[in-house]
């Protein structure tokens, strides 16, 4: 119970500064990381401390490549392994599949109200009107560089643990 408490409580703050400044702030990580340690030790004893280390390693491990890409922010990746290190690695592995289904449905809720991609879409609809019919209209906006959108996208990872924090015992995955 302790530990769904701190986690709640680090979610929320999480989610809150990444939707207003898209950050996820080390002063929230870096304490909520020495009290799940702390903690494991004190409740569970040297066990404990494997446990917390095999899910922060488990939780790091699963965002660092699309970090090292650059389709991640670091926070997103401290605070995944944070939560690996507070509830172990079936539960961070559980959350990161929950959190992989509401990203992706973030992603395409955000792009199909993105105006530049309603642009291009309209766009394009024109542009295959018009060579059915044999006139060639220009695409300007395909040439105007790259369509970018970026989403917060620690609500996602705190999305995905709260769901697993709701389904915890029921095996829904496993």
């Amino acid at each position: 119970m302790w530990f769904d408490v701190v986690l709640v409580t680090i979610l929320v703050i999480c989610v809150i500064t990444d939707l207003k400044s898209r950050k996820i702030y080390n002063k929230v990580i870096f304490p909520g990381l020495l009290i799940a340690l702390f903690s494991q030790v004190l409740l569970h004893g040297w066990a404990g401390l494997g446990t917390a280390m095999v899910g922060f390693m488990i939780g790091l491990g699963i965002l660092l490549i699309p970090y090292l890409l650059g389709g991640m922010g670091a926070g997103d990746v401290k605070l995944l392994a944070l939560i690996g290190a507070l509830k172990g690695s079936h539960f961070v592995l559980e959350t990161a599949f929950y959190m992989a289904l509401i990203g992706a449905l973030m992603a395409v809720v955000i792009l199909l109200f993105h105006p530049q991609v309603i642009r291009r879409v309209k766009e394009l609809v024109y542009f295959c009107y018009g060579m059915r019919h044999g006139i060639k209209l220009p695409m300007t906006s395909f040439r105007q560089g790259k369509l970018s959108a970026t989403y917060p996208y620690g609500v996602a990872i705190a999305g995905g643990a709260i769901m697993s924090l709701f389904l915890e015992g029921m095996n829904v995955l496993w």
